[in-house]
Order: C-alpha cells, then structure tokens, then sequence
C-alpha cells in the first residue's frame, strides 16, 4: 500500500512540477541562469519583462526560482564561460538574452539536456537556434513599417545608412531584408559592416562621409551599444537617426517603427514559465515573434533636424524623449 501510494505522488508529481521540485526529487526553487549579452536599455527590458511574465503566470521569485543573473560586456568569450558555468552549476533553465549569449547557452546546456529559453534573436532559424532543448521569442524588424516611416518623414530621402556586425546573425538577416524591399520605397541601402564595437563611431564617420539622408538602426548591440557616441556625429551632420525600438528614440533617435522589449520579454516569461511548470519542454514550444510593433518619436529630436511630423503620423504615435 505505502509503495502503491509512494509511485502515485511521484506520478502527480512529475505532471505539476514547478521549477525543479517535485515530491519525489530535487527540493526547493528552480534556478534560473540570465545571461545577457551587454548593458543597454532594450536587453534590460527583455530581462525585466522576463520576470515579469514568470510572475504573471505566477512564479515568485525566492519560493519557485532564483535567478543567476551573469553579463557578457559584449564579449563572447564572456558568454561563453557564462554558458559553461551555468551547465557546471546545473541549472534548471538557462534564459538567453540576444543571440551571441543564446548561441553560448545552448552549446553549453545541450549535453546535459538544460532547456534554453531566448530572447530577442531576430533569425532563430539563421542563428541555428530552432532545433533542441530551446525555443523563445524573435526580435523580427518591422523592416516596411519602418522605410515607410521614412519616407513619410524624409519624402526627399533616397539612401538609408546601416551600420551591423558582420558576425551577428540578427543583423546579417535584417539587412538582406531592407536591401530586398528598400526599391519598393525608392531607397538605396548603404550599409558598412564591423566586426567590434570599437570599429564603429569609425564605421558612421564612413557613412557621414558618404552623404546618406538618415541612419536607420537595427537591434545590432555592437551598435546600440554606443548609440549616444553616434548622435552627437549625426547631430553635428544634421543627419537623422531611426531607432529600432523606443529606448532608442529615447536616447535621441527623432522615430521609429519597432516593438517593446519589455512586452517581448513577458512573452519569453510566459514561455519559460510553462517549461518550468513542466506543461511543455522547450523543444515542444515553436519559437514566437511579437506581432505588434509601435510608432516612437522624439519631438525634440524631430524639431532639431526640421522634420515636419504628418498628421497621421502624430495621431498614432508615442512621444519618447526623456
């Protein structure tokens, strides 16, 4: 009888277990490896949002999971250790937070089987980042939305300036895209690669220097990174910059058409709150991306380059300056 009743609590169990404690296994709350490629203000909203969509399903932190919150600087070597360190200390869910620190965790957790939720990654297929133990939420450009913001803003604008990291998937993807569509907005693309952050407020003087009628940025962190460094070069030009996501206009960018990271790291909560919860393992979960995407503007930014704001354009959107 008592063994009858043992293997039945351990079979109710392993159906409602929630962050690594069951009635018959490990103890106590699940532990939860953050690792986050850099410091700025979208990868910072994905974390808090991530939190934040664990504690709508409602996970507590300290009674369900704890977090190992480790930041790369932008390193990959960083991202490495960090991955490794997390498969030594066996956690039960790695949280990857852009995709150099996603590729990182997955290396590390495959052996042991970890589950690997990530976050803003705008290719996870081009990223190799769709098959296994892992899945999470996709960062994907509103690419139209945003040349067509442009062109509202700019009617006269003929070239877009790019600046991306040859070596990051995210941005190699979104780039292709913009030079596949720009035409049908009458834009040219002209983009400079880098292969390190320190090659790039260089990389903007080039395209200063090659007389382009905006910036348009994407989610590169190599980029983004030094965002403040760039406008005051594109100020001083009279050269607008278009953000990605509203803590770029924030910073200075006059607008952009792009989605919140806070919203997107919910989304990543929510999903690694199922696996957690043993509802579903990650390899059963497909990768997400979010649907809805906003228009940012920075009126003061806007008034300093002499952009008149159209009127359907104002209505809708959300005024971002600090």
């Amino acid at each position: 009888m008592r063994k009858t009743m043992k293997k039945a609590l351990c079979a109710v169990a392993a159906m409602t277990m929630i962050f690594g404690m069951t009635a018959c296994g490990k103890k106590g709350p699940a532990v939860i490896g953050i690792s986050q490629y850099g410091e700025h203000g979208s990868l910072d909203n994905c974390r808090e949002g991530f939190l934040q969509g664990l504690a709508d399903a409602g996970l507590k932190e300290g009674t369900d999971f704890t977090v190992d919150y480790q930041n790369a600087g932008f390193d990959d070597n960083i991202c490495t250790q960090i991955g490794q360190n997390f498969s030594a200390k066996d956690v039960d869910l790695m949280c990857a937070i852009a995709t150099n620190a996603a590729t990182a965790c997955f290396a590390a957790a495959e052996d042991k089987d970890i589950p690997v939720i990530f976050t803003a990654i705008t290719d996870p297929v081009k990223a190799k980042l769709d098959k296994g133990n892992i899945t999470g939420t996709s960062d994907k450009l509103p690419v139209e939305a945003q040349m067509d913001l442009i062109r509202k803003l700019q009617p006269e604008a003929k070239t877009i300036g790019i600046l991306y990291t040859t070596s990051e998937p995210n941005s190699v993807s979104a780039i292709e895209e913009y030079q596949a569509k720009a035409a049908g907005y009458g834009f040219t693309i002209e983009a400079v690669g880098v292969t390190a952050q320190a090659e790039v407020t260089q990389a903007a003087d080039t395209l200063i220097s090659k007389g382009v009628d905006c910036f348009s940025n994407l989610t590169d962190n190599n980029v983004v990174g030094v965002l403040s460094s760039i406008l005051e070069k594109t100020n001083e030009a009279g050269i607008p910059v278009y953000g990605s996501e509203v803590e770029q206009v924030t910073l200075g960018c006059v607008a952009a058409a792009g989605i919140d990271y806070y919203e997107l790291g919910k989304q990543t909560g929510a999903m690694a709150a199922k696996v957690l919860k043993g509802e579903a393992k990650a390899s059963e979960i497909p990768y997400e991306t979010i649907a809805e995407y906003g228009i940012y503007i920075n009126s003061g930014a806007i008034a300093e380059m002499g952009i008149t704001l159209p009127a359907d354009i104002a209505e809708k959107a959300i005024e971002s300056q600090k």
